[in-house]
């Protein structure tokens, strides 16, 4: 079964979902977690860096690959090559047509897809007929207010042979502002017959239980809820397991969990660049501790698991004042 009902998934998120990252979330219930978004035109040219982005956490058995192309030969050309590399350790190719970031925009990639519906219905035509594994796309409610269009848009991608959909409840042009809209999720849910995930403002596990009652998808994607706070999927399954919710991550967890992320991504990457890219881990870590704002600080300028360490510490006694 590609999502089991009620199941959180981990979104794909550019410069964030790390092998480190994920591992956490797999250990704390994650269903599904994907890459980071890899471009179909870096892999056909050999990027080394996008290569990398496709590496496994120690605990991962299934592993969502998310695409990002504008042209269908770069996106199916992508798809041969990780299933050739690869083989059975990749469960799903998502194909982004939500991305706002203008320079994703910008080459006709990402949501600027859902201006161009016969264009996206290639590039998931094309990704089906290659791929020996199911084949999702993740979008937005629309481009803007003037053109929502996500229930069509899910009609296209189901009838082009997707397996499942991700919905966005905000426009291109809202980016991350705003609320999510819950109705668009349900408008599409009862529009097509392929599983729906539901996708945006996912911050505690009260929110993904309102998710699935107001809208009747299948699934959840948890993005930015689960930075800083991979236990939000071990509290989403307790909720909907039991109907009671868990107190939150303890002072200590939390600082167990941010040390243990940044071993296990400098042992992946070096510590050099694991730890420029673990500064903004730490301040979501970080958020909400007492002396936060000073914290942070110290958190932008991490450069080894040292200072890193000495970070805690000083969290620690902040927390103790």
């Amino acid at each position: 079964m590609l999502i089991k009902p009620g199941s959180a998934l981990l979104a794909p998120m550019a410069g964030y979902t790390d092998a480190a990252l994920r591992c956490l979330c797999v250990e704390q219930g994650a269903a599904l977690t994907y890459t980071e978004m890899v471009s179909a035109m870096g892999l056909r040219y050999g990027s080394e860096k996008t290569k990398s982005l496709i590496s496994f956490a120690e605990n991962e058995k299934r592993l969502g690959v998310q695409l990002f192309a504008a042209r269908p030969d770069a996106l199916t050309d992508s798809i041969r090559r990780i299933q050739d590399a690869y083989g059975g350790r990749i469960a799903v190719f998502d194909i982004n047509m939500g991305c706002p970031a203008p320079k994703i925009t910008g080459g006709g990639q990402g949501c600027a897809l859902m201006t161009d519906m016969p264009r996206a219905a290639r590039l998931i035509e094309a990704a089906v007929k290659v791929s020996h594994l199911p084949v999702t796309v993740k979008f937005r409610k629309g481009w803007d207010d003037a053109s929502i269009n996500a229930v069509e848009f899910a009609r296209m991608a189901e009838q082009s042979g997707a397996a499942a959909v991700t919905v966005h409840g905000r426009t291109r042009a809202q980016f991350y502002s705003g609320r999510s809209d819950l109705s668009i999720i349900k408008q599409v849910k009862q529009a097509v017959s392929i599983p729906v995930i539901g996708n945006g403002d996912i911050f505690r596990a009260e929110d993904a239980a309102n998710m699935l009652n107001v809208t009747g998808c299948d699934a959840v994607m948890v993005a930015r809820g689960a930075l800083g706070n991979p236990f939000i999927f071990r509290e989403i399954s307790h909720l909907l397991r039991t109907g009671e919710a868990l107190p939150p991550a303890t002072f200590e967890e939390k600082t167990r969990a941010l040390l243990r992320q940044a071993r296990l991504a400098c042992a992946e990457k070096g510590e050099a660049l694991a730890m420029r890219q673990m500064r903004k881990h730490a301040v979501w870590y970080l958020k909400g501790l007492r002396g936060a704002a000073r914290l942070r600080e110290a958190a932008v300028r991490l450069s080894t698991l040292k200072d890193l360490e000495a970070l805690l510490e000083a969290a620690a006694e902040a927390a103790n004042l």
